[in-house]
């Protein structure tokens, strides 16, 4: 079981930046599929951003492509979601997970999830 710890939520303003990091407890770089979701109060949870194992390729939703980019240190066990123009319909708490198998931005099988970190964007 790989442990995650998410940080670098908060509160911005329309078209600024946050840059999230997913700190895992040990090298998930060639084992494991790498991902951000989010998910709001009454909305089902969504797949953000996903890295495949060794590092590509990466899905991205509609939503977020051209603004958000997944990335990964394994040098540091640590995965990042860079938030760029964000905008109100970002707001939404945004999960790190783990997963040996996935397809685009869905994962299956047994998976780690992180606590979550609050990510809201005022207009």
């Amino acid at each position: 079981q790989v442990q995650l710890v998410e940080s670098g939520g908060g509160s911005v303003q329309a078209g600024g930046s946050l840059r999230l990091s997913c700190v895992a407890s040990e090298y998930t770089g060639m084992r494991y599929c790498m991902g951000w979701f989010r998910q709001t109060p009454g909305k089902e949870r969504e797949g953000v951003a996903t890295v495949y194992p060794g590092g590509a390729p990466t899905y991205y939703a509609d939503s977020v492509k051209g603004r958000f980019t997944i990335s990964q240190d394994n040098t540091k066990n640590t995965l990042y979601l860079q938030m760029n123009s964000l905008k109100p319909e970002d707001t939404s708490i945004y999960y790190c997970a783990a997963a040996r198998a996935c397809i685009g931005l869905k994962f299956y099988g047994p998976s780690d999830w992180g606590q979550g970190t609050q990510v809201t964007v005022s207009s």
